[in-house]
């Protein structure tokens, strides 16, 4: 794992254990606050509640385990052989009770997929997703916020509102990053108060929702909410814009550049140097700007016209927007967009498989650090295998398959070409793997020019992003040109 063996700050994985040290040794009010025994320059917490008490609970069987294993001070930097296992099972665990049942219970509840072997299919591809794979187990993650939002989505295909209000709350509250998927289901949600009636069922609803949203915070922050210091203790941790556009979160080590994420800002920075150019202020309210003028489209269209179909767009196409444009990103937060887009696999399983490759060929800089070079080079073929394999994938780029024939027969007059876009879509697609193949190699195998020792890293972000730039149009036009609830049950 990235830091290992490697003081002051060790990596992701000392982040962790240490987070149970301090949960476990000290008071809840100090958890957040900077004092003699909890440095926040040294990995202090900076997420929400929920993941802190994850941090306490595996700080108690750790406890019993081996006491030296978050013992207050003298644990920094354990990195035994037992500790890690014992590490890596939290995370199998965590997968084992979140995140693989909602993927699997997901992918048996699609009308799509209503025959068992196709959803086992489903499933497979969702389960093989390289990105995750790599990040959680590799780069040391927990998938609870993905898991918890994921159950969210669950609950909604049911029509269980509540209950998948709850599981986005606990969800946020464990990452604020899901915040990239908030307003979907804000919207959704409004969207169905709206087509019950505000005057009648909606308003009930819309009561439901909101008292269900205020409990569920309520308990989450519950041991911080007696003193508003420690509240907004807790937002400045969670909220630190004073660390610039690109400083997503303390780098602890001189060789982790955070500014080759492959978003907008990281790369226009190649040309213009928006640091030194605008004030952080400015970056700021830029880059909230652009975002929401980015997802404002498909958020009008899921509140006016509201369809599990169209939530399921939305939750790629919000994320993505978040991704691309906004403030202080991290290359791990492109999972926040793949999740979504394997929930519509089953849909799209050409333009999905796509995205999903160059996710994860994004994230291949941050990969060579944490030495993942060999699982990148396995995983990501057994998934364009199995995708292949399981949904000929290559057979599927008719406008039809890819969800635009409303937007193609609105262009039908217009443009010549439409009759040979299955041929250039293919081309384009193995163009495009062509490309990241031959990046993945270059970065691996050869040293950087000594005047640009960044030339591979800024490679991939630039042509990644450029992917992403091009997903975000087709993913908004998708949601724009469909017909009004297509192949949705009226909602009631």
């Amino acid at each position: 794992f990235l830091g290992a063996g490697k003081p002051p700050m060790y990596g992701d994985y000392e982040a962790q254990r240490h987070w149970q040290e301090i949960t476990y040794n000290l008071p809840i009010r100090q958890w957040y606050f900077n004092t003699s025994d909890n440095n926040l320059l040294y990995w202090g917490l900076d997420y929400p509640p929920l993941t802190a008490y994850h941090s306490f609970v595996c700080a108690y069987i750790a406890k019993l385990i081996n006491p030296e294993w978050v013992a207050l001070h003298t644990s920094r930097g354990h990195e035994s052989q037992p500790h890690k296992l014992f590490m890596r099972t939290t995370v199998f665990v965590a997968d084992l009770l979140v995140y693989i049942p909602a993927v699997i219970l997901y992918c048996f509840s699609l009308k799509e997929t209503s025959a068992k072997k196709k959803a086992s299919i489903c499933a497979l591809c969702i389960l093989l997703y390289p990105g995750l794979i790599l990040i959680d187990h590799g780069h040391f993650q927990y998938p609870l916020s993905l898991g918890l939002a994921l159950w969210a989505v669950l609950c909604l295909s049911h029509d269980w509102d509540l209950l998948g209000s709850v599981a986005f709350c606990l969800a946020l509250n464990y990452k604020q990053m899901e915040l990239y998927h908030s307003l979907p289901f804000f919207c959704y949600l409004l969207g169905k108060c709206f087509k019950k009636g505000l005057k009648g069922k909606g308003l009930v609803l819309l009561a439901k929702l909101a008292g269900t949203v205020l409990v569920s915070f309520a308990a989450c922050w519950l041991p911080f909410g007696t003193d508003v210091e420690q509240i907004m203790q807790v937002l400045r941790r969670l909220f630190p814009i004073d660390r610039g556009l690109f400083e997503a979160c303390m780098f602890s080590s001189p060789t982790h550049c955070p500014d080759k994420v492959a978003n907008v800002w990281c790369s226009l920075s190649v040309l213009i140097k928006i640091k030194n150019v605008i004030s952080p202020r400015t970056q700021l309210k830029l880059s909230f700007a652009v975002t929401f003028l980015s997802l404002l489209p498909a958020c009008i269209k899921l509140t006016v016209q509201p369809s599990l179909r169209g939530f399921k767009f939305a939750l790629v196409s919000c994320a993505l927007s978040f991704f691309l444009f906004s403030f202080q990103v991290h290359e791990k937060s492109i999972l926040l967009v793949s999740i979504p887009v394997c929930l519509i696999i089953n849909e799209i399983p050409f333009m999905a498989t796509w995205f999903l490759l160059v996710s994860t060929f994004s994230l291949l800089p941050l990969l060579l650090k944490d030495e993942l070079l060999l699982p990148y080079a396995v995983t990501t073929p057994a998934f364009l295998a199995v995708c292949l394999a399981s949904f000929s994938i290559l057979e599927k780029t008719s406008a039809e398959d890819l969800q635009l024939k409303a937007f193609s027969l609105s262009l039908k007059g217009y443009v010549s070409w439409f009759k040979s876009f299955p041929r250039i879509v293919r081309s384009l697609f193995l163009l495009s793997l062509s490309l990241m193949g031959l990046l993945s190699v270059l970065s691996a195998a050869l040293p950087p020019p000594q005047r640009l020792p960044d030339l591979f890293p800024v490679a991939v972000a630039v042509v990644s992003c450029l992917h992403f730039l091009l997903f975000l149009v087709y993913f908004n036009v998708v949601i724009l040109w469909d017909s009004k609830n297509r192949g949705q049950k009226k909602i009631s």
